[in-house]
């Protein structure tokens, strides 16, 4: 009978191969074969957030590395990458035809808030991983609702709370401004800065601005906010504004102490365009390894990332932390593939990537990348860091939220 059974399950194996199916042993969704995982991506490689183009450069490198070597698990990873010019009627349109045309295994690292938040509930309803969004929203640790969809830095609501943090500590009786991008990402600092002020939200936050991504400049904006008094002020923006910003703010002899959001603290990005010397003592908050800050540059995994940008992408920026962040995240992506073995189905890749807790090499020592099944946010901590005028550099303690929310 056993003899009879052997042969019968060769067989069947033969057959699945013939078919076009995995062999016997493994399991596979769709874009998926013994040689090939493909791989989804939105990013704006047109449009105003062109800044952020350099997360699917990075990660391509990445993964032509890791193809080089072997792939992971004998399959080479094909990152398709579709541009929608930061616009979400574009991110909708070009998700679904990473889905229905190209047949992608699932959509990684796509970039922006309000983009993801477009095709979230699309991706869920045909049961399509959207893992690791490029967007510190919360929105994308919904587990209950939406299963199907992860995040992965720290929210902007967890940084603007440590801001406030921060503010009431130093300086209680600051009035501070508050200049944000209308959508979710602009809003969620507001509802941050809210909570780590408490009581006193009501009269330390004397004057809010919010700018459209079409406007051309935030000038009137900052004009505005100056003319509140402030002593303070707050910068909830993407790298274009950011620089702006900075560079407006400076040029009209305001003199407020800055923060700004981890997502324009970039040297080569925001504060190069502004004019360094506008830019000095700027507070930001960091969580990957600054390139650009020396502190990093005897580090093992620092000195790992200058090999991989030398021969994988040789034009890339050597002090831009963008760079470091789409490495990072590829390097998730890639641990989780890897986790799944040969079960590459889409149910299994979110089974593992719930099941994270990893240090990686390029992000600050101390801070993990680890989830669960209730918990969405594989990054919960930070650090603040200060712009010395080549580099943001680390000051006070680890700012960090419960694991599970």
């Amino acid at each position: 009978m056993s003899r009879v059974l052997s042969r019968l399950m060769t067989v069947l194996g033969v057959l699945l191969v013939a078919a076009g199916g995995p062999a016997f042993g493994k399991d596979y969704g769709p874009g998926v074969s013994d040689t090939e995982i493909k791989i989804g991506q939105t990013a704006p490689l047109s449009g105003p957030g062109t800044a952020f183009s350099v997360f699917p450069k990075a990660a391509t490198a990445y993964f032509r590395m890791l193809n080089e070597r072997g792939g992971i698990n004998g399959r080479k990873i094909n990152l398709i990458v579709a541009d929608d010019g930061y616009s979400p009627p574009k991110t909708v349109d070009q998700t679904r035809r990473l889905v229905e045309d190209e047949n992608v295994f699932a959509v990684f690292m796509a970039v922006g808030t309000a983009n993801s938040i477009a095709v979230r509930k699309y991706l869920n309803g045909k049961k399509v991983p959207q893992l690791f969004v490029t967007s510190g929203a919360s929105a994308f640790g919904n587990y209950k609702e939406y299963p199907w969809s992860i995040g992965w830095g720290p929210t902007f609501t967890i940084e603007g709370t440590a801001f406030a943090t921060y503010i009431l500590k130093t300086t209680p009786n600051a009035k501070i401004a508050l200049l944000y991008q209308n959508d979710d990402f602009g809003k969620e600092y507001l509802i941050g800065l809210q909570k780590g002020l408490g009581d006193k939200a009501a009269t330390m936050i004397v004057r809010t601005q919010s700018y459209e991504l079409t406007d051309p400049t935030i000038d009137s904006q900052i004009i505005a906010l100056k003319a509140s008094g402030a002593d303070t002020l707050i910068l909830a923006t993407t790298p274009k504004f950011g620089a702006q910003a900075i560079r407006q703010v400076h040029d009209i002899g305001w003199r407020p102490a800055t923060f700004m959001s981890y997502a324009s603290a970039s040297v080569t990005q925001v504060m190069q365009p502004a004019g360094i010397e506008r830019g000095m003592g700027v507070i930001s908050s960091v969580f990957h390894k600054d390139p650009s800050d020396p502190l990093w540059h005897d580090d093992k995994g620092y000195r790992d990332w200058i090999a991989f940008m030398e021969k994988y992408y040789p034009d890339g920026s050597r002090v831009d932390v963008l760079n470091v962040v789409g490495y990072n995240m590829a390097m998730t992506l890639a641990q989780v593939l890897q986790q799944c073995g040969d079960t590459l189905t889409r149910e299994n890749v979110m089974r593992e990537a719930t099941r994270l807790d990893i240090q990686l090499p390029m992000v600050v020592d101390g801070i993990r990348v680890k989830t669960s099944s209730t918990n969405f946010y594989p990054i919960r901590s930070l650090r603040l860091a200060r712009f010395d005028g080549k580099s943001f550099r680390l000051f006070g303690d680890m700012v960090s939220v419960p694991e599970d929310r």
